[in-house]
């Protein structure tokens, strides 16, 4: 039994002793199973038609197939993954970002056992608990460590919400402005919103237009000087036709699923001054760069703080957040919800923020730019090596992409089958061209987790290349 003097039954629960213990135990459990799945591992034929019966339960429950075979067997081992059919593929894309610490890591147990001893799970408008003051306060400490002056974090529970949130609080701000400007090629989420928003006609097709959306080209690094000045010509123009139309500039400083193309700070900064000139608000979507670069976020490894109005983050972070100006606090109820963020994401939020720190991801000789380097160095090797079959790197920090062969849809999209089918797991991104995009998780990616997926993709490379001599 616990001796703890503490006033408050929740504290003397979590320094009961025996939660420790069950902590204790339950870990030396987790390290004995995952320990084994440490390299990629095909599927155990007994098992696969189990797995297939359950891949079409959940198609016809969800009412389509996922884009992968994959059901999770529920265990890991880093970037290791196990699945329901008994293989084990090396996950480099994480649920697009989500695993910063790859599967089953011990820190995510102890987290994820801290938020269960909570009294709800849930946390809401109507019920918050510490943890979730205290996730809070370290997103801003986080976003405001520069020349930034966020004052207000709102959780939430998707990036589609926090983008939602950022919106509203734009275009209530600027009131009357009913417009925004965005990137083409940009993606912000698929409500009716963000579907408006987002460069995708097909994620918006039979929806109702809800909002108006003007877009700027994004940057060529092929050809800084010319892209810049297409964009800042585009934006005085538009500037010009639509005066005090414009409620908010969107940007994602990485270009995510546009095909992890970065920004430029001073092409960033020719657009942000008349922008700031004009009136109007600016939102960088952090929801897939938080946790990926030299800095915790994008805009502040290009040198952008001052800039930030509001920001969204996402993914890494276990629950998503909207940070904004206190002077854009709005007068009328509209930002309230049910649902702020889950208590075990809550919790597992803080230990991720705890890594990537006690890990040093950032800086600019950081774990995020070290793999970075060594990644993109590996994958121009390949391209090399393999001329006309592969394009790159592109992207920046722990976002890395490549393009394959003609950069078609069906030629990448089969790249991604057939990578998945040798035991790599990542995605597509882009379009004219289409790339392959990886997400290793940053705060456990070594360079032999790394080297371990460029063999995969190049054992896929001969295997393309003999298919085409025969």
């Amino acid at each position: 039994m616990t001796d703890d003097n503490s006033r408050l039954s929740a504290d003397r629960l979590r320094n009961d002793p025996r939660v420790a213990q069950a902590k204790a135990l339950l870990s030396a459990a987790l390290r004995e199973h995952s320990a084994p799945l440490n390299e990629v591992r095909p599927a155990d034929p007994q098992l696969e038609k189990e797995c297939a019966t359950l891949l079409d339960r959940l198609t016809e429950a969800r009412g389509a197939a996922p884009y992968f075979p994959y059901i999770a067997s529920g265990i890991g081992n880093g970037p290791w993954v196990e699945l329901a059919d008994g293989s084990v593929k090396l996950d480099f894309i994480g649920g697009i970002g989500v695993h910063g610490l790859g599967h089953s890591h011990m820190q995510m147990l102890d987290a994820a056992i801290d938020g269960a001893l909570e009294d709800t799970v849930m946390q809401g408008n109507l019920q918050q608990n510490r943890p979730s003051i205290a996730m809070c306060e370290r997103l801003l400490d986080l976003a405001n460590a520069g020349d930034s002056d966020l004052g207000h974090c709102l959780l939430s529970t998707s990036g589609a919400m926090a983008n939602e949130n950022a919106l509203k609080i734009a275009f209530h701000a600027r009131r009357p402005a009913d417009r925004i400007i965005a990137f083409t090629n940009c993606f912000a989420g698929r409500s009716l919103a963000l579907a408006a928003l987002t460069d995708r006609p097909s994620y918006r097709s039979g929806l109702p237009e809800t909002i108006l959306v003007d877009y700027l080209p994004f940057y060529d690094p092929s050809n800084p000087q010319q892209s810049t000045q297409a964009a800042v010509d585009r934006l005085h123009e538009l500037l010009t036709r639509y005066p005090g139309r414009h409620a908010a500039f969107w940007a994602e400083p990485i270009a995510g699923e546009g095909g992890y193309v970065p920004g430029d700070p001073d092409f960033f900064q020719a657009l942000l001054k008349p922008i700031r000139a004009a009136g109007i608000l600016t939102i960088f979507d952090e929801v897939q760069s938080f946790g990926r670069t030299t800095a915790p976020l994008a805009y502040q490894a290009f040198g952008l703080d001052r800039y930030v109005d509001i920001t969204t983050i996402g993914k890494i972070t276990q629950v998503c957040a909207t940070l904004y100006r206190k002077q854009l606090q709005p007068t009328a109820p509209i930002l309230s919800q049910t649902f702020t963020g889950s208590s075990a994401s809550i919790a597992t939020g803080l230990r991720m923020l705890d890594q990537l720190a006690d890990q040093e991801c950032f800086g600019v000789d950081g774990r995020n730019q070290r793999n970075h380097n060594h990644f993109a160095s590996c994958v121009q090797t390949l391209a090399q090596r393999y001329p006309g079959q592969i394009q790159g790197p592109y992207g920046k920090g722990m976002m890395i992409a490549m393009t394959p062969g003609d950069g078609s849809y069906e030629t990448a999209n089969c790249w991604v089958r057939e990578l998945y089918a040798a035991g790599l797991i990542c995605f597509l991104c882009g379009g004219n061209p289409y790339r392959i995009r990886f997400l290793p998780p940053p705060a456990i990616t070594t360079t032999e987790h790394i080297d371990s997926a460029i063999a995969i993709i190049e054992q896929v490379l001969q295997s393309s290349s003999t298919k085409a001599s025969e």
